[in-house]
């Protein structure tokens, strides 16, 4: 019985796939309000974000949790990705810088708290966390020195440009070295079993790209329907980037890891919020830097309130996590630290 119930879970799943394409159509045709375009985007990640978890939880009985969330960070941030690219050659300097601190500041207290609070208490990869952890704290350094000289004046002029590409260079550096040793402990830690129930690799990691290449489309929907429904909500663009962009482009990982940790796989679902944030401060932030040449040169110029939300996020997990073991009260603790940044982002208002 419990088995037809899931059967039929899953049917009403790949059912609601249809809605990417959809909204892609209907996009490109201009056939609806922007609003209502909102609407269909934001419900199109839903089930992209299940299928996404579904392929990353069956890649992960192969390559083992630290390379499954590795790999889960790489695909699931590439809307993060496409989002700051879009907004960089449109200028939009500000939603760039926090649609970035937003998706850090949400894959390690909103992502991992509701991970925690959802998933069945069990043990972690403290190595791997703290080595997360730790190049977000790295990041968050750097970010502040090329941030201090933006606290006055334009923070978009060329001086801050110049000082925050070898900043954004050495980050990158950093967070490739990191990475491949990390990947090698991955790999000799994991025991391969010989049976494998699921879905094969090369199924797996089909599924994983056009899933991916799924949501970047519909991302950039909805981010270019943002501004409608900010007017309409009477927001800020801070607020909107830093909160809602970032929620959104976080889409797939929180589906993903709350999907995992339910099923009781809560190593993997915690290495997907890490390491996603890890990917972001190392490798997405000065990508975008270095990208940005091509358009118009961006500045680490964070502002102080976005630099405060990086160090907690850096923080706090590290502490609610020191135990090795996860816990819902630690959940809880992330969502509440989340909360009250939501409440500060809204009372800060545009720079």
């Amino acid at each position: 019985m419990a088995d037809s119930g899931m059967n039929v879970v899953r049917r009403f799943g790949f059912a609601l796939l249809l809605l990417g394409p959809v909204v892609i159509v209907l996009d490109r045709l201009d056939v609806v309000g922007e609003l209502t375009l909102f609407v269909l985007a934001a419900a199109a990640l839903i089930p992209i974000s299940w299928l996404i978890g579904e392929a990353t939880d069956n890649l992960a009985r192969y390559t083992g949790p630290g390379v499954g969330g590795f790999l889960n960070a790489t695909f699931g941030n590439a809307p993060e990705l496409i989002i700051a690219i879009v907004a960089v050659a449109d200028g939009l300097t500000e939603i760039v810088r926090a649609s970035l601190v937003g998706s850090i500041a949400g894959n390690l207290l909103l992502v991992l708290g509701f991970t925690l609070l959802f998933g069945q208490s069990g043990t972690i990869d403290r190595l791997s966390t703290y080595v997360s952890l730790g190049l977000v704290a790295f990041a968050a350094v750097l970010m502040l020195i090329a941030a201090t000289p933006g606290f006055h004046g334009n923070p978009d002029r060329r001086t801050l440009a110049e000082l925050s590409l070898p900043i954004a260079v050495l980050l990158l550096i950093v967070r490739v070295v990191v990475t491949r040793r990390a990947l090698r402990r991955q790999r000799a830690l994991y025991s391969s079993p010989e049976e494998r129930d699921g879905w094969t690799l090369p199924t797996a990691f089909v599924v994983l790209g056009v899933a991916t290449v799924v949501t970047a489309f519909v991302t950039e929907t909805l981010v270019g329907t943002l501004r409608t429904f900010a007017d309409r909500a009477h927001l800020s663009e801070f607020f909107v980037a830093v909160v809602i962009v970032a929620i959104i482009g976080n889409s797939t990982e929180h589906g993903s890891a709350v999907l995992l940790a339910r099923r009781g796989r809560v190593k993997l679902a915690v290495e997907i919020s890490l390491a996603s944030s890890a990917q972001i401060a190392g490798l997405l932030i000065p990508l975008v830097v270095l990208i940005s040449w091509g358009f118009e040169p961006l500045a680490l110029s964070f502002r102080p309130i976005e630099l405060i939300a990086i160090g907690v996020a850096a923080a706090l997990p590290a502490l609610v996590l020191r135990g090795g073991r996860t816990t819902r009260s630690g959940g809880v603790i992330l969502l509440l630290a989340y909360s009250v940044l939501v409440v500060s982002f809204y009372l800060s208002g545009d720079r």
